[in-house]
């Protein structure tokens, strides 16, 4: 048992290096360095390094024209996505903060993308996403309030094109989601999600241990 006990620990470590050297892989320039500066005074939780590469490369991976975000933060995760983006790509990102979005958007100006590559919605995404049009995106990113994620999910299916891709950041809610049962009601709804992703029909899924857990699924063809 101790000898078990001793590998479970190794394990661990082994894993934390590992992710530590996943984010530490990813060279981020001084605008992404700033906006994540940002986040911190402002108290804003953003995506990793290794997070923001995933998304980086499932929006190339897509071949990205329209994506939807919720979340704009400092707009850490919205470079990452444009990067990855095409060139003629227009992220379309909802937050319910106008000052985060407004460092946003100097954080993508100074990282060379035109005013036209950005479409900024103030407002509540629950409000805001039944506005958007139906299958018109390639790729939706959900970080944003993980107590609706559920709605978030039924908003992305109908606005997500079949091959479109819905993203999910925080899944593992700091190793709470994996935990018992008496947790807060956003892990407990963490879990349903988690469930719900799994067993659709409609979607093909994997979980991606970056980050916080970046759950990942493609909308079937119909």
């Amino acid at each position: 048992m101790r000898r078990l006990r001793g590998q479970e620990r190794a394990i661990t470590g082994n894993r934390q290096t590992g992710w530590a050297f996943a984010d530490a892989f990813v060279a981020e320039d001084e605008t992404l360095r700033l906006a994540r500066a940002r986040a911190r005074e402002a108290g804003i939780r953003s995506v990793s390094p290794s997070t923001g590469a995933a998304l980086r490369l499932l929006a190339a991976t897509v071949d990205a024209k329209a994506v939807a975000e919720i979340g704009t933060g400092t707009g850490v995760s919205g470079l990452h996505l444009l990067r990855g983006m095409r060139p003629d790509g227009v992220l379309t990102t909802v937050d319910t903060d106008p000052q985060c979005q407004q460092f946003a958007r100097q954080a993508f100006r100074a990282a060379g993308f035109a005013a036209n590559r950005a479409r900024f919605i103030p407002g509540h995404a629950l409000d805001v996403l039944p506005r958007l049009a139906d299958g018109g995106y390639d790729l939706v990113f959900c970080d944003g309030d993980r107590a609706d994620c559920l709605e978030y999910l039924d908003e992305s299916l109908r606005l997500l094109r079949p091959g479109g891709l819905v993203v999910f950041e925080g899944v593992f809610a700091q190793g709470r989601t994996m935990d018992g049962p008496a947790q807060p009601r956003e892990v407990q709804r963490l879990r349903e999600l988690l469930r719900a992703v799994r067993e659709s029909t409609q979607l093909l899924d994997s979980l991606l241990p970056v980050g916080d857990g970046l759950l990942c699924a493609v909308r079937r063809e119909v």
